[in-house]
């Protein structure tokens, strides 16, 4: 059986201000912004082997702020349950991400959407994702709202790797986590 690496929720550390670090060129003279896929700058998620983030507008750390990022699961990779205090809007663009709502955890139960899906993650509403065999792309919109993420189960208090920022599930190589596989 393929044995699933979990970590953070890939959202809540997007969450975290990564002001200065947009991936796009400056706007033209008429504020248009056009990005290639070669102009996307992908930084390594802290602590997290295998899951990369680049933001492409906007600034997710700014309370009311309109932000796109992109986020990119490599095999095997995927978030335990969390939520967020606002809407965000998910399209994926490569690969196929394993979706499923609530607060267990079962890779088993998820729904596949495949490129060119979209999912709308409402505020608050329990949700955990990912990749299984093949990298996964997805693009995400939100306003952040000044608020977050919750995990809806954590086993290291807030604030033990990140300070109060975000709360982080551990991984250690191809491992498992709570003996899920």
């Amino acid at each position: 059986m393929m044995r699933y690496r979990t970590a953070v929720s890939m959202l809540c550390l997007l969450g975290v201000s990564i002001a200065g670090l947009a991936a796009f060129a400056a706007q033209d003279e008429k504020g248009f912004v056009r990005i290639t896929p070669e102009d996307v700058k992908w930084l390594d998620a802290p602590l997290i082997k295998g899951l990369q983030f680049a933001i492409i507008d906007g600034d997710p750390s700014k309370p009311g702020a309109i932000y796109v990022q992109r986020v990119k699961f490599s095999p095997g990779v995927t978030s335990q349950p969390h939520f967020h205090p606002e809407d965000r809007h998910v399209l994926v663009l490569k690969g196929t991400w394993y979706t499923s709502t609530g607060e267990d955890f079962d890779m088993n139960k998820t729904v596949p959407l495949k490129a060119g899906s979209y999912m709308k993650h409402p505020a608050k509403a329990v949700h955990f994702d990912g990749a299984k065999d093949e990298e996964v792309i997805v693009q995400i919109t939100g306003n952040f709202g000044g608020g977050g993420h919750e995990f809806v189960f954590c086993p290291i208090a807030p604030g033990d790797l990140f300070g109060d920022l975000v709360d982080v599930l551990p991984i250690d190589g191809g491992s498992t986590f709570g003996g899920l596989e």
